[in-house]
Formats: C-alpha cells, sequence, structure tokens
C-alpha cells in the first residue's frame, strides 16, 4: 500500500517512522509546507520508502493532488484541516484517518460525509490520536463483549516522570490544544441523563503504582463520539490526568478568563489576546525537552454478560524512549493512527463509510499491533455472578 502523511510536524514524523517498517507500506509520501523540515527527516531516517512531498494545504488543487498519491491519507495537519481533508478524501477516492482535535463541530462534519464515502468506496475515520482515539478503540473492544454496557469510565494523562515547578506538567502536545480542553465544557453522562459540567471540576484521586496519587478531573472533548454511541449507559465521563494540585492552579487562569482564546485587553495602545500572552508566558518553562515524559490511561467497561455484572479495564502505562527520544505521547498517538490506516490499506478494516473508532476498529488486532511497538494495554476481567454462590 502507499500511505500520504499530511503534516511533518512530531506526529507525522513518528507516524512515518512506524510506517516504512510495515512489510506492507510500499511508499510513504510525508508532506509538508516546509520541505527542508522532510528532507531533513528523511536524511536521518534514511529509508528508500520515505519520499518529501511540498504541500500547502490551503492550496486545494495541490491537496487533492497530493492526496491522491496514496491509497490511505494519515491526516497529521493541524485539525482546523480535518473536515476539509475528508471531504477531499471523499472527492478524489482515498480513505483518511485524522488525529482528531477539539474544534467545534468538526467531528460531526467529518462523520456527515458517510452517505458519500460509502459511495465512494471509501473508509474514513476521524478522532484517531489517544484521547479520543485510543480511548474509544478500548471502549468499544470492552463494550462489544458485554450484553449491556452500564458504565465506562475514562483516565487519561500525559505528564513529566519527573515533575517540576508550580504546575508540575510539560507540554506533550499543543498547548492551545490544553487551554481549550480546560477552558470549554466537558459532556458527561450522569444517571442516564447527558450533562455539561465545567472542564477542571469533579477532581478525585487516582492511583498508579509507579506514580503514586494522582489527580485526575473532567476536560472538553474526551468522550467525542461515545456520548452518541453509547446513549443508553447510566454513566460516560472523561478525565484527565495530572500531578496533584494541577487542576486547582489552572482553574485560577480559566477564572480569570485569561485561557479564552476570545478575551482581548488593550495595554499601551495596542490590542493583545490573553491567551496569547500567557502561552508566551508559560511555554519556556513547559518545554518537555530531553526530559522523559510517560502516558497513563485506564479505561473501565462496566455492564452484564449472560446476567452476570462484567467489568473490563484497559490499563497503559508508556514512557518516553531516552535513546531515540521518541515521547511516549508521540508513541501512542501515532502508532494508533498508523496501526488503523494500515488495518484499512490492508483489509482487516473493510467497512466502507465514515465511523467513529469505537464503531470499526477491531480492540484485540489493535491491542496486538500497538504491543508489537512497545505499547503494552493490559485487560483485566472482573466478574460478579449475580447469583448467591460464590466463585470458589
Amino acid at each position: 500500500m502507499k500511505v500520504v502523511v499530511l503534516g511533518a510536524g512530531l506526529m507525522g514524523k513518528e507516524a512515518a517512522r512506524d510506517l516504512v517498517k510495515s512489510e506492507n507500506v510500499e511508499r510513504v509520501f510525508l508532506a509538508d509546507v516546509q520541505l527542508e523540515q522532510v528532507e531533513a527527516f528523511k536524511a536521518k531516517l534514511q529509508s528508500d520508502k520515505l519520499q518529501a512531498v511540498q504541500l500547502d494545504a490551503n492550496n486545494d488543487e495541490q491537496l487533492k493532488d497530493v492526496m491522491s498519491k496514496g491509497d490511505v491519507v494519515i491526516n497529521a495537519l493541524f485539525y482546523s484541516f480535518n473536515e476539509k481533508v475528508a471531504r477531499t478524501a471523499v472527492e478524489v477516492g482515498v480513505h483518511s484517518v485524522d488525529l482528531g482535535g477539539h474544534i467545534g463541530g468538526a467531528t460531526d462534519a467529518v462523520l456527515g460525509l458517510h452517505a458519500q464515502a460509502q459511495e465512494k468506496g471509501i473508509t474514513v475515520i476521524p478522532d484517531l490520536g489517544v484521547a479520543p482515539g485510543m480511548i474509544n478503540i478500548l471502549s468499544g473492544y470492552g463494550a462489544s463483549k458485554l450484553d449491556d454496557v452500564k458504565s465506562i469510565k475514562i483516565y487519561v494523562g500525559g505528564i513529566p516522570v519527573e515533575p517540576e515547578g508550580p504546575l508540575k506538567y510539560n507540554i506533550v502536545f499543543s498547548l492551545d490544544g490544553v487551554l481549550d480542553h480546560y477552558t470549554d465544557t466537558s459532556h458527561v453522562v450522569k444517571n442516564g441523563v447527558l450533562y455539561e459540567v465545567p472542564s477542571l471540576s469533579e477532581v478525585e484521586s487516582i492511583h498508579f503504582d509507579e506514580f503514586g496519587e494522582l489527580e485526575a478531573f473532567h476536560t472538553s472533548g474526551g468522550t467525542s463520539t461515545l456520548t452518541k454511541t453509547f446513549p443508553d449507559v447510566e454513566t460516560l465521563e472523561y478525565k484527565t490526568i495530572r500531578y496533584p494540585g494541577h487542576a486547582e492552579k489552572f482553574k485560577v487562569l480559566v477564572d480569570l478568563g485569561l485561557t479564552n482564546k476570545n478575551t482581548i485587553v488593550e495595554v499601551d495602545g495596542k490590542t493583545v489576546s490573553t491567551r496569547d500572552v500567557l502561552k508566551a508566558a508559560l511555554t519556556p518553562g513547559l518545554l518537555l525537552g530531553e526530559k522523559q515524559d510517560a502516558v497513563l490511561l485506564r479505561v473501565i467497561v462496566a455492564g452484564t454478560k449472560n446476567g452476570d455484572d462484567v467489568t473490563y479495564e484497559y490499563d497503559l502505562v508508556t514512557k518516553k524512549d531516552m535513546d531515540d527520544q521518541v515521547t511516549a505521547m508521540a508513541r501512542a498517538t501515532a502508532n494508533t493512527i498508523s496501526v488503523v490506516a494500515q488495518m484499512i490499506g490492508n483489509g482487516d478494516i473493510s467497512k466502507r463509510g465514515v465511523y467513529p473508532p469505537e464503531q470499526i476498529v477491531p480492540g484485540d488486532a489493535y491491542i496486538a499491533e500497538m504491543k508489537k511497538r512497545g505499547v503494552n494495554i493490559i485487560e483485566t476481567i472482573q466478574e460478579l455472578e449475580s447469583t448467591s454462590v460464590g466463585n470458589g
């Protein structure tokens, strides 16, 4: 198969790194507006499979021409391009996957192309990062093993292994994305009813052996399509994992309006965005650099099977590889989208149309492929028989 990767940022490059290792991938086109950045990566990777392509994604004809080179397109551009890339995939007739992203209605717009994608005989899957993405696949996998799903609880965090500074946090993806997740409201299901709740709220403790007691709190965008895929659950919530005290400190910044991208102030006769000022102030101290990050994940899917209460739990702890300096977040994210893109290209995913990850990606095969890449997801099962007789 031939795969086009749009965007040579961290995630795009890491997806390309994984793709060239696959026997089933004959060519990888890595496209970016900064061709010299792609050429430098190509020289470092030293793979004959990789071809550098210049692309201005704002140029519609150029975008169509580049996407037409592949059988499957991986969209690793900024998430404001997601709908445009999906529409172009339908137009030119190529499969497409994206990393998702928190932007109003973008994923819904992509899902709205279902009929056109079916007609063209292509598969489009949005939201293939970690959250949303990996969590959707695992939620769907756990749910598929139950007769009735009652509860889905999701916890995810990208954190430094050695926390520093007052926020005890380092940037592992877009700081703009982090601020969106903290500022906008979160969707949760409680007692079967869908609610909007403030992000950074309902802080609870969560334990991971190596990291001890951490905290988890609501953030926006995490549940993504899950509230529509599982409309009848009693409980559905997504919380972000951080070191204790993080939420309280960031909530002050949110409450002051400093994270809101629409808040504008005038200083010395110049109009400035408070978010831009905040990002400029925070970024130097939050850069990960050569420090080690970790991705922690826990997905708990509970319900009934053959009349018994059953819970499926999926846990992941993965760290930055200090030898190749690939962050844990990049490994988890880029490998997820690369694995699913290859599943489409190989025919392991054959349904045509547009589907969220939880409805189409085979969880068992996904877990096996991620394990090959050093991202080890552990499944544990807890069964409680409905009768008074114990398990013996």
